[in-house]
């Protein structure tokens, strides 16, 4: 029975009418219901990186850039200048409990995050119930590269692939820091609009970093 024959049929006595009928509008209800569900999905999520965003600061980082910002993906990179030789720096690195901002974890406090540097360590929080595994870990070379997968954050919660690449490079006793962050996948609305807040959180976080090497607190 085509729409056509649905939206005509005023016989109420014909069972093949009545239910065509029925599951017609069980069908629309559903669609907008799915939009609903979505928007606020795109609502909320959007909304959290953005004020995450809105309280970072980016001033110890020599330079901050989204590269490539598209609805399949974005990418965003950052430098800095370490007053410290790279072994230094790779210590604290591999170390994020002492320096990641406590307001980006799950469980309110960084001293449940943890990283293995090696391929296939996680980088993961303690959580009171269990635990969270944000991101794996796919290259390690001391002192030189650390390279993982996974989404931070909100992205954990969407269909994206993501890698995270720190690169460390050593001249005269100082260390320049590059973060690369690559996303790629699916989010209501595109990707695109996430880059900026993304890279704000990201450039927070190399800050302190940066200060945790040089002065020893974040």
């Amino acid at each position: 029975m085509t729409l056509q024959e649905i939206r005509h049929d005023g016989d109420t006595s014909n069972p093949r009418a009545a239910e065509a009928r029925r599951v017609f509008g069980a069908q629309r209800r559903g669609l907008v219901l799915q939009q609903t569900i979505n928007r606020g999905y795109q609502h909320r999520m959007y909304r959290r990186l953005i004020g995450l965003a809105l309280i970072s600061s980016t001033a110890s980082i020599a330079r901050a850039e989204v590269a490539d910002a598209a609805a399949g993906g974005f990418s965003v990179k950052l430098t800095a200048a370490v007053a410290a030789p790279a072994a230094k720096a790779w210590a604290a690195l591999i170390d994020p409990g002492a320096w990641w901002d406590k307001s980006h974890t799950w469980s309110g406090d960084a001293a449940n995050l943890s990283l293995e540097a090696r391929p296939g360590g996680c980088f993961c929080e303690k959580l009171s119930g269990g635990g969270a595994h944000h991101m794996t870990v796919i290259y390690a070379d001391a002192g030189k590269l650390l390279r993982m997968t996974g989404g931070l954050g909100p992205l954990q919660d969407m269909p994206v692939a993501a890698v995270m690449t720190f690169k460390l490079t050593e001249a005269s006793g100082k260390t320049a820091v590059e973060l690369s962050y690559k996303v790629g996948g699916y989010a209501p609305g595109g990707l695109a609009g996430l880059a900026r807040p993304v890279d704000g959180v990201l450039g927070e976080q190399l800050a302190r970093f940066k200060r945790k090497v040089e002065t020893g607190k974040p």
